[in-house]
């Protein structure tokens, strides 16, 4: 099922009009002696849907990893808003605006569906241990309020009906819409999408790939994706960044990508993107 957008899609925005969201400089991170991440740089504004690609073993998980705070960076710089996240363990950077889905589905499998989604908006909610005790009418206005916003998540995706579902029994696809649901439940400003297509079969990606683009538009977010599928990501990013061996050997649009004899050499294998 594909959201609809509150409004007509517009044309790209100006750099004035779509200033940066998200500014990654220089990161670094090494495991021993190896360098998974060097001098890794991104700026993504607001409204944008970019794409993060590169062969297995690339860099482009640990880099996820080191913007939502799972690892620390050995040097570099990353700023939401301006406002600094290094040093930030995860759930504040998650806090701060940046959420993310896995590869490996991660939801609370035994919770129901809308116990998922609930959870996930509680993350702005500051109750204290009082208020939570005694119930206060602060706390059942608060409790409503995320209630009735996991409500609406799951109308706008068409799974509303399934509610009170166990998130474990849901099928493969429902259980990666359920996913960005709760990530979008945080209200985030960035996005992080891991492998958002894998296991889809071609008419489920077409699904996704308007899914996509319709979430950015309506809740007017920044989207970063990491996909091997190359069709999805050539379709739906405006820029692409390709990783190889933790190093950046390419960005820019689909067209620069597909045609950079780096990425052809060292992802591709001599041949165009697809």
């Amino acid at each position: 099922m594909t959201p609809e957008p509150l409004t007509t899609p517009k044309a790209p925005l100006g750099a004035a009009a779509n200033p940066t969201r998200l500014a990654v400089e220089k990161l670094c991170l090494s495991f021993g002696g190896l360098k998974a991440v060097q001098d890794f740089s991104l700026q993504l504004p607001k409204l944008c849907l970019y794409g993060l690609i590169g062969p297995n073993g690339a860099g482009k998980t640990t880099v996820f990893n080191l913007l939502t705070g799972v690892y620390q960076p050995d040097n570099g710089q990353m700023q939401i808003d301006a406002n600094q996240l290094r040093g930030l363990q995860p759930h504040q950077i998650t806090a701060a605006g940046i959420a993310r889905t896995f590869q490996n589905i991660r939801l609370f499998s035994d919770l129901s569906v809308l116990d998922n989604v609930r959870l996930a908006g509680q993350l702005h909610c500051k109750n204290g241990l009082p208020t939570t005790l005694l119930r206060t009418r602060r706390f059942r206005a608060r409790e409503a309020a995320i209630r009735e916003r996991a409500y609406e998540l799951l109308d706008i995706f068409e799974m509303q009906p399934l509610a009170t579902a166990r998130a474990g029994g849901l099928s493969y696809g429902h259980q990666r819409r359920l996913e960005i649901i709760r990530a979008l439940a945080t209200d985030p400003k960035v996005l992080l999408l891991d492998e958002p297509a894998a296991g889809m079969n071609p008419k489920e990606k077409l699904d996704l790939a308007k899914s996509i683009r319709a979430i950015r538009d309506r809740f007017g977010i920044a989207i970063l994706m990491i996909d091997h599928d190359m069709g999805l990501v050539m379709d739906i990013c405006e820029q692409i960044t390709v990783l190889d061996h933790g190093v950046t050997i390419a960005h820019g649009p689909p067209t620069h990508i597909q045609n950079d004899a780096k990425v052809i050499a060292a992802y591709l294998g001599g041949g165009p993107v697809a």
